[in-house]
Formats: structure tokens, sequence, C-alpha cells
């Protein structure tokens, strides 16, 4: 192993890592507290936040699932890189939570005494932040190293905070189930950074850059638990509860959906109409993210139906057919596909919100109205439809500028990254028990692998 990738790792990547826990940890001191339902002396006055927090619990519950659990796996598709995506997705989400719960509270909940107080909310939306760079992760898995992706995870979850911040609380964007801040934002900024990061000599393909049979079916593990618990996600925050049980309806039926059609062009797509199980693996959950902005509104299980549809459709045509055009012709490797299941779909739930927002009105929901939409107190429907789409506009400028910014930033030699050689290899940065190499050369030498980009 070369010394410059011993020494990433023996000093760079522990002394980062050590010193931005201090730093978090001093920020803590100084800005974050209880809530008043989890302080002991006020605890006597505030039983109902402590009702109201078991309540969400659940809820918060599936979404670190989805997290930890979910994400991790689904990206240990990669036949020597399985270490590498469960264990750094778990290294950047333990970070960006911490991160995200600073910046989103120095922007949304500073009260009078300058302090943060931290209830159920907080903990979820952390939660979210983190999955923004998960996203991003996914474009670039296996090619950067344990330093370039917390250097990453500090600066995304930076921009995706403002951007937030910009979007739902300046505009006031309906966005619930965060299609266009959280699934949208990710998957271009994480594609951004991948063509600044681009690596000709990965032009050709990567003799590791493919699954096996087991590494593939650990990543369905990953699937089956996003899809599984992707209602609580586009639920978790809405805050009638009403308007929550409509998102959990709506994400079902689109989840549902989504698997049939991308089942269905799996096969459709294929010459000899066997299924593949990269479509099945990802496009099947593009469903839950595009029905996320308009997850609680008033769509009827049909339009979830109709979400999940064209979703899944997109989804595995682009998986076939543009992810190896952005490879060739844009020089942008997207390793997972991100731009499939995540921007494309982001894409559209924006686009379901803005004709969500111009069909809203009294009649389709009586006196509910403004606990859905509160900005149309002041707003119209096709005004509030404006705002959906500026939101969209400025979630994918914001997205694709930050990620720009920040390839140039990890393209700094200091901080170290794997040769085209040594991409998507766990031995670079972890160690592997002795013989899994040999193991792995001799199934993926059987008929039947999975076909990297460049063999496609």
């Amino acid at each position: 192993m070369p010394a410059s990738y011993s020494t990433n790792m023996r000093l760079k990547f522990p002394l980062l890592a050590i010193a931005l826990e201090v730093v978090i940890i001093v920020l803590y001191g100084i800005f974050i507290t209880y809530d008043d339902g989890a302080d002991s002396k006020l605890a006597s006055e505030n039983t109902t936040s402590v009702v109201h927090f078991y309540k969400i619990y659940p809820s918060f519950q599936d979404v670190h699932v989805m997290i930890f659990v979910g994400f991790g796996f689904l990206m240990t598709f990669l036949k020597r890189y399985g270490f590498s995506s469960v264990g750094f997705n778990l290294l950047i989400a333990a970070f960006g939570l911490q991160w995200g719960t600073l910046m989103q509270g120095w922007l949304h909940h500073l009260d009078d005494d300058r302090k943060i107080k931290i209830n159920i909310f907080s903990l979820i939306n952390a939660d979210f932040s983190t999955a923004t760079v998960l996203i991003s992760f996914g474009a670039i898995l296996g090619k950067t190293s344990p330093v370039q992706l917390l250097i990453m995870t500090l600066l995304e979850i930076t921009i995706f905070a403002v951007n937030e911040h910009l979007v739902t609380g300046i505009l006031r964007v309906k966005d619930v189930g965060a299609s266009m801040t959280i699934h949208a934002f990710g998957a271009y900024f994480g594609l951004a950074v991948s063509r600044v990061l681009y690596r000709p000599g990965l032009k050709g393909g990567h003799e590791n850059e493919g699954s096996v049979y087991h590494s593939d079916l650990f990543a369905m593990i990953g699937t089956l638990f996003l899809w599984m618990f992707w209602p609580s996600f586009n639920s978790a925050i809405v805050e009638s509860p009403n308007g929550q049980y409509r998102a959990i309806i709506n994400t079902y039926y689109s989840l549902a959906a989504c698997v049939l059609t991308a089942y269905a062009f799996s096969s459709l797509v294929d010459k000899k109409g066997k299924l593949d199980m990269v479509h099945i693996q990802n496009a099947t959950l593009a469903g839950g993210v595009a029905a996320g902005t308009s997850a609680d509104m008033m769509i009827y299980p049909y339009g979830g139906l109709l979400i999940g549809f064209i979703a899944g459709i997109i989804s595995t045509v682009g998986f076939k057919y543009l992810t190896p055009i952005f490879a060739s012709k844009l020089n942008i490797h997207d390793t997972c596909g991100v731009h499939n299941l995540h921007g494309m779909p982001g894409i559209i739930g924006g686009l379901a919100g803005i004709i969500g927002a111009a069909l809203a009105s009294k009649n389709l929901y009586g006196n509910g109205l403004y606990l859905t939409f509160p900005e149309m107190k002041t707003r119209t429907a096709i005004e509030q439809a404006g705002y959906q789409a500026a939101g969209l506009g400025v979630t994918l400028a914001v997205a694709l500028i930050g990620g720009i910014i920040t390839g140039f930033i990890l393209r700094i030699p200091f901080w170290g990254q794997p040769s085209d050689q040594n991409c998507f290899d766990d031995q670079i940065y972890w160690e592997v028990p002795d013989g899994e190499n040999e193991h792995d050369e001799l199934i993926s030498s059987e008929p039947g692998r999975h076909k990297t980009n460049a063999e496609e």
C-alpha cells in the first residue's frame, strides 16, 4: 500500500475527526440545551411535551433506521466495498447529525437566550440533514477518502441548511417529504462534486466497480428497510394529524405502484426480458422520493399511484440509458445512480407539489386548507404554485453551485484520495479478513455477474 494512503489514515483522518468532535462539544456547550419537556427543573410543568415526544418517537425510530441501515446497506452492491459502504455511511451520519443540529438550530431555533432547545423534531431534522450527504455520497462512492467525506459533510450540511432556510423559511415552500430540499439537492450536489472530481482513468471502467451475488443480496436489505419505512420519512414532520395521515397513505401507494412499474420496465428494456437487480434495488424506491413534496396534500390515493407509476418509469429508464450517457458524454461518474433514484424523482416530486398547490382550494380542503397551506392566508393557490416552482429552481441552483465549489475544495491534494487503481476497494482504509479478495475473484469470474458501466 502506498505510503500516502497510510499517512492519510494514520494522521490526517483521526486528527480531523477528533478536532471536529472537540469543536462540536464546545459549540454544544455554548448553544445547545434541553427542550423544556426534558428539563428536570421544568418537568412538572411540561407533561404535554413529554407525551408529544413519545407520540412522535416511533417516526423518529423509522427515520433513524432508514439513515443508518437503509442507506448503508443499499450501497453495499460493490463487490469489494461493503465495509466502506456501511462503515463510511455510519461515519457521515454520526458526524452529520451533530453538525446538522447546530446549523438548523442557528437558522431556525435560537431563543431569546441564544440557546437551541432540542426536541424530537430536532432529532428528526438532524437525521434529514445527513440524508442529503448520504445521497451525494452515492455519486462518489468508492472514489474518495474518509478525510474528503468529513469535509464534504461539513460543507454540504452547511449549504443544505442555508438552502432549506431560504426555500421553506423565507419563500415558505411546502416540502414536507423533502423531494426538493433533500433528494434533488443531495443528488445534484453529489453529481456536481463527481463532475469536478472526475477521473479520466476510470472512464473505461474498473475491475472492482461491479457486484457479485451476495453483495447484491446485501444491498436488497437496504432497499427493503427504506421501502418499508419511507411513509414515516415523508410524514414525520407534518404538523397536522390529518396531514400526517394523508402523507402516510399517499406515500404507501406511491411506493407500491413504483415497484410494479419498475419491475415491468426493467424486464421491458432488457433484450432477453430479464429483471436487472440494479433497477430492483433502486428504482423501486423512486415512488417514495417523488411523493415527498405533495405527501400531505389532497392528491388522493390515485394521485399517489400516478406519482409512483411515473417515478418508476423515469428511474428505471434513467438507470438503463442515462447513467452510461452521463459517464461517457458528460464525464459525470455516478456510482450509485443517484440521479435516477433521487435527482429526477425529486424533480417529479417538486412538479407534483406545484400542481398540488395550484389545485388547492376551500372546496377541496374545507376548513383544513390553512392547516396544509398556512401561506394561503395571504397567497392565492397560483401564487403558492409559483413559489413552489421558485423553490425547486433555487434548490437546483444552490445544489449545483455548492457542489462545484465543494468539489474544487475536495480536489486539494492535501486531503488525499485513492488512486484510480485503488478505487472501490476496502483494503485501502480497512483491515480485510485474509482470503476475502481471493474468494471475490473466484465468484466474480463466474457467469452472471453484473456488468460495469464500461461493459454496458
